[in-house]
C-alpha cells in the first residue's frame, strides 16, 4: 500500500511539472525566442483646434506569437492630451508628440512616434494667388543672328535659348554666325564662354574681332571647337591693352578642319542650341598672402560630426565613414577643416584649396562658415565632387560679407555614392589665406532664358555654373500658359539646378500650395516654401514628376507673425540627374490658397 501511494505521488508530481511547462508555453514560449510586436499606420497628422482627432485611425499592432494586438495599444502625449478610446479634442494650437506603446504577453514592448500639429481655427480657404505664366519676354543682350546668302538657316530666340536651325551651313564658316558687335573694351583680360549643344556633332569658331582695326584683325580666337550633343562651354581668352571695341562672333557655317578629309566637316540638317554666354572682364593684379598651410594629419586638424544614423571618424588625415545616414542628406556627415584659430573679416578677399581622395567617390558641399552658427554665418558655398580613387583639388575665392570668429571649412558629405555603404576620404594640403591687390573679375551672363519680375510675383532659375561651379546648366521660358524649365546639364547637388518663384505671403494665414506639372522624363526634386533670405522652410517635401500631369498639394502648419517674402523652390540636382541628359519640366499651374486664422 505504501508503495502504491509513492507511485501515485510521483505520477501527480510529474503531471504538475507537465502542466506548469504547458502554462509557460502560452503567449510565446521561451522569452529568448519571442518576437517583439509591430505597430503599423502611425504617421504625423494635423487638425484644427477644436476638431475631433482619432489617434487610432489606421493604426494596428500585431505579434508573431499573439496575433492582433491593436486593442492593446496605449497612447500618451507630450504635452498631455486626454484620450477616450484614442479620440480627443484639442483646444490649444501647437505640436504634440504622440507615443504609441504595445506589449505582448511575454513582456516585449514596441513604441512608435508621431507628431500631431494642432493649427488655429480658420476661415474657408480662398485663392490668394493664381500665377499667370503668360508674361515674360526674352532678351538677346545685343546678340544677333547673321545668315549669308549661300546658307539655308535661321537663328532666333526660342524656348529660353538662341537656336540655330541649319539645313545647309553655306560655303564658309561665317555664313552662319551669332554676333555681338560694339563690345566695349578697357585694359584687361577677357574670357568668353559659350554654352552650346547640337543635335549632330559640328565645328565652331569663337572669335573676338578688333572693330577699330583698318583691316580684319582679331584679338584672338578658338578654332575648330567641337559642339556635341551634351551642352558644354567653348572658351575664348583674350587681352586688350587699352580702350577698344570688339565684335564677338560664333561661326557655325561650313568648317572643314582638314582639307585632305572633306568628309570631316560641318553636317547638314542640324540644330545648335545656345543656353547662355558668360563674359568675364578681369582687371588689376593680385597675389596670395598665405595665412595657414596644413597637411591635415594632426589629431585636431579635422573634427567630424555624424547624425541621422550615420557613423564617421577622423584619424591621420583620413575621414572614415563607417555607415551613411539612414535618413537625412548631405548635411548628415560633416568634416570640419580647422583654420588654426584665425578669424574672417568682413570685406576681405580670401582663398583656399585642399586635396581630397575618396575611395568610393564623393559628392557634397564645401562651405566656409562659423563652427557654432553654421548656415547663419556662412561666407562661401562651393561644390565638392571627386571621382573614386582620384586626387581632386577643391578651391574657392570669396569676399567675406561678415565677421566670423570661429570659421571652419565644413565638408558636408552625407550623400552615399551609388552602391557604397562605407568610405575613406583622405583630405590633405590645405592652404588658406587672403588675396592682396586690386584685381577684379566682373562676370556678365547673357542668358536667353525668360525670367519675369512683376509687382506681385516673379520667377527665375539658378544653375551651378552660373557661379562657376562644376555642373548645372538650364534655362526657362513660358509657352501656352505654362512655365518650362529645361535642364541641359544636371548637377550633383540639389542647388545646382534650381527653379524659384518669389511672392509675398500675409500674416495670420495658413497656406496650401497647389502645383500641377509633368516632365519629359521621370525626375525628382525637393520642394520648399522658404522665407527669402533665410533657411526656415515652412514646407519641405519631395516631388516626383512623371510624364503624366499630376497635381501636388502642400500645407503649412503655422502662421506668420508678419507679412513676409517667400520663395517656392524646386531643387533638382542629384547624381541621377547628372546622368540623365536633358529633361524639361512643365509647370502648368501654381495656386496659393489662404485660410485666415481666428
Amino acid at each position: 500500500m505504501k508503495n502504491l501511494q509513492k507511485v501515485f505521488a510521483a505520477l501527480l508530481c510529474l503531471a504538475l511539472v507537465f502542466s506548469l511547462a504547458a502554462c509557460g508555453s502560452q503567449g510565446g514560449g521561451d522569452a529568448e525566442d519571442n518576437t517583439a510586436p509591430e505597430i503599423s499606420g502611425v504617421m504625423d497628422q494635423a487638425v484644427e483646434a477644436g476638431a475631433s482627432f482619432d489617434a487610432f485611425a489606421g493604426v494596428t499592432a500585431s505579434d508573431k506569437e499573439d496575433g492582433d494586438l491593436s486593442d492593446k495599444i496605449v497612447i500618451t502625449s507630450m504635452p498631455e492630451i486626454s484620450f477616450s478610446n484614442g479620440k480627443a479634442t484639442v483646444a490649444d494650437p501647437g505640436d504634440y508628440e504622440l507615443t504609441y506603446t504595445v506589449t505582448d504577453k511575454a513582456g516585449a514592448e514596441t513604441k512608435a512616434y508621431a507628431t500631431l500639429t494642432v493649427t488655429r481655427q480658420t476661415a474657408e480657404a480662398v485663392v490668394y494667388k493664381d500665377l499667370d505664366f503668360n508674361v515674360g519676354e526674352p532678351d538677346a543682350h545685343g546678340w544677333e543672328a547673321v545668315i549669308g546668302e549661300s546658307a539655308e538657316a535661321t537663328g532666333e530666340l526660342k524656348q529660353g535659348a538662341f537656336v540655330f536651325e541649319i539645313a545647309n551651313p553655306g560655303e564658309s564658316d561665317g555664313e552662319v554666325r551669332l554676333s555681338k558687335p560694339g563690345f566695349a573694351l578697357e585694359a584687361g583680360d577677357y574670357r568668353v564662354k559659350v554654352w552650346a549643344k547640337s543635335t549632330a556633332p559640328t565645328y565652331a569658331h569663337l572669335i573676338a574681332r578688333d572693330e577699330l582695326a583698318e583691316d580684319w584683325q582679331t584679338f584672338d580666337g578658338v578654332w575648330n571647337a567641337r559642339i556635341e550633343e551634351n551642352v558644354a562651354p567653348i572658351e575664348l581668352n583674350f587681352s586688350s591693352e587699352g580702350e577698344g571695341s570688339a565684335e564677338l562672333r560664333l561661326h557655325l557655317g561650313k568648317i572643314t578642319p582638314n582639307p585632305d578629309n572633306a568628309e570631316d566637316t560641318t553636317p547638314e540638317n542640324f540644330t545648335v542650341t545656345i543656353d547662355k554666354i558668360e563674359i568675364y572682364k578681369i582687371t588689376g593684379e593680385e597675389h596670395e598672402a598665405e595665412i595657414l598651410s596644413s597637411d591635415l594629419t594632426a589629431a585636431d586638424a579635422v573634427s567630424v560630426e555624424a547624425g541621422d544614423g550615420a557613423a564617421a571618424s577622423f584619424d591621420g588625415g583620413v575621414v572614415t565613414i563607417e555607415s551613411y545616414p539612414t535618413d537625412g542628406g548631405v548635411w548628415s556627415i560633416k568634416a570640419n577643416l580647422g583654420l588654426g584659430g584665425e578669424t574672417i573679416t568682413n570685406g576681405t578677399k580670401y582663398f583656399y584649396r585642399f586635396t581630397v581622395n575618396a575611395e568610393n567617390g564623393l559628392s557634397g558641399e564645401a562651405l566656409v562658415e562659423s563652427q557654432s552658427l553654421a548656415h547663419e554665418a556662412r561666407v562661401n558655398f562651393n561644390g565638392l565632387n571627386a571621382a573614386a580613387g582620384e586626387d581632386t583639388v577643391i578651391s574657392a575665392v570669396f569676399t567675406a560679407d561678415r565677421d566670423i570668429s570661429d570659421p571652419v571649412i565644413r565638408l558636408q558629405i552625407g550623400n552615399a555614392p551609388e552602391g557604397a555603404t562605407t568610405n575613406k576620404i583622405t583630405v590633405k594640403d590645405l592652404v588658406f589665406g587672403t588675396l592682396e591687390g586690386d584685381k577684379e573679375t566682373v562676370k556678365t551672363i547673357d542668358s536667353f532664358s525668360v525670367p519675369f519680375a512683376g509687382e506681385e510675383y516673379s520667377w527665375g532659375t539658378f544653375n551651378g555654373t552660373d557661379e562657376d561651379n562644376e555642373r548645372g546648366v538650364g534655362t526657362i521660358w513660358t509657352e501656352n500658359g505654362s512655365l518650362f524649365y529645361r535642364i541641359d546639364q544636371g548637377g550633383l547637388t540639389d542647388w545646382h539646378n534650381k527653379l524659384y518663384l518669389n511672392l509675398d505671403l500675409p500674416a495670420d494665414n495658413y497656406f496650401t500650395v497647389e502645383i500641377t506639372g509633368k516632365a519629359t522624363k521621370p525626375v525628382s526634386c525637393g520642394f520648399f516654401l522658404n522665407p527669402a533670405g533665410s533657411w526656415e522652410p515652412r514646407v519641405s517635401e519631395g516631388i516626383d514628376f512623371t510624364t503624366e500631369e499630376q497635381t501636388f498639394r502642400f500645407n503649412t502648419t503655422d502662421t506668420l507673425i508678419l507679412d513676409m517674402p517667400f520663395q517656392l523652390l524646386f531643387q533638382f540636382g542629384s547624381a541621377d540627374l547628372a546622368e540623365m541628359g536633358d529633361v524639361t519640366i512643365e509647370i502648368s499651374n501654381v495656386v496659393i490658397w489662404a485660410r485666415s486664422a481666428a
